[in-house]
């Protein structure tokens, strides 16, 4: 049975890396739309292959971790209290552990500041 394990520290920060430049690429645009079309369209390039690649990484991950859960009832016995046995405390440590870990977060806040500013730059341009 598969019990999560955190990645070595290299992968997190490779996916985490790819977000950020697949999230820099999209809002970019905004401004490479004011210049030259080739930019635009290797910006578009970039960030949708990055985010193909980032949010098929993250799908895996929580389809991991879904299946376990589910496999073992973690969430029915948690919530009915149940005594859980070796296999399901490990399985629960390994859910925490990697949750924990993820530098899923800091993406998302990329993102949301990111498509901020870049409609702060739209606005600003278009009104202009």
């Amino acid at each position: 049975m598969y019990m999560p394990t955190s990645h070595k520290n290299y992968k997190h920060v490779l996916f985490f890396i790819i977000g950020v430049i697949a999230t820099i690429a999209y809002r970019g645009i905004v401004v490479l739309n004011h210049y030259d079309p080739i930019l635009v369209e290797t910006a578009w390039y970039i960030g949708t292959l990055g985010f193909a690649w980032y949010f098929w990484h993250r799908f895996q991950i929580e389809n991991r971790r879904n299946k376990l859960i589910t496999k073992l009832n973690l969430l029915e016995k948690t919530q009915q209290g149940q005594v859980l046995n070796q296999e399901d405390k490990e399985a629960l440590s390994g859910v925490l552990k990697s949750l924990n870990a993820s530098l899923a977060k800091w993406n998302y806040i990329i993102i949301f500041v990111s498509s901020f500013l870049a409609v702060a730059y739209a606005i600003y341009f278009d009104l202009k």
